[in-house]
This record gives C-alpha cells, structure tokens and sequence, in this order.
C-alpha cells in the first residue's frame, strides 16, 4: 500500500472554497479507484495550509486512478472550482508507505 500525501497552500481568504471542494472529492475518489483517508483543513495555527491523504494498493493503481480522474466530469468541474476561486496556491504531491 502507498499513501499519496497532497499538500495545498491555501489563499486563507478562500477557504471556504477550499473546503466547497475538499467535500466534493469523496465519491469522485472513491468511484476513480482511491481510497480517501480524508481532507484536513487548519484547526490551530497556520491558516493557509491544508492536506489530502489517499491510500491505494500500488503506484501502477495510482496512475490508473490520476487516468480516470482526467476523464472524469465531476472531477473536471471540480478542478475548474478550484482554478476559478483561486483557493489553491501551491499543491504538491509525496507518497508515503507504512512502516
């Protein structure tokens, strides 16, 4: 199993709609081939920092995960939500794998 790790820097003045696609993504994850461990958004300190944690069983599922997420409507307009508000700054990618 490998974690897929996204990291966002926020503009902290559209976190609402940060938050308005972080709660879309679920069922658009789940029905691609990810399984989402979940979306975190600042409780305390930096207000402009958010994380997304995505499990799947190898890097050849990820790749074919990030294929049908290219091909996905729902996806499509969701990464439109994102590019039109502006909410996201700065989103970079890491994978993890349990110890």
């Amino acid at each position: 199993m490998i974690t897929c790790c996204i990291q966002y820097t926020l503009d902290p003045f559209r976190i609402d709609d940060f938050e308005k696609y972080a709660t879309t993504w679920p069922p658009i994850v789940e029905r691609c081939g990810g399984q989402l461990v979940g979306y975190y958004l600042p409780k305390d300190g930096a207000n402009n920092y958010a994380q997304a944690l995505i499990n799947f069983d190898s890097l050849a599922d990820y790749e074919r995960y990030r294929e049908r997420l290219a091909a996905d409507p729902d996806a499509k307009a969701n990464f439109a939500h994102a590019r039109d508000t502006r909410c996201i700054l700065v989103e970079s990618r890491s994978f993890l794998r349990p110890v």
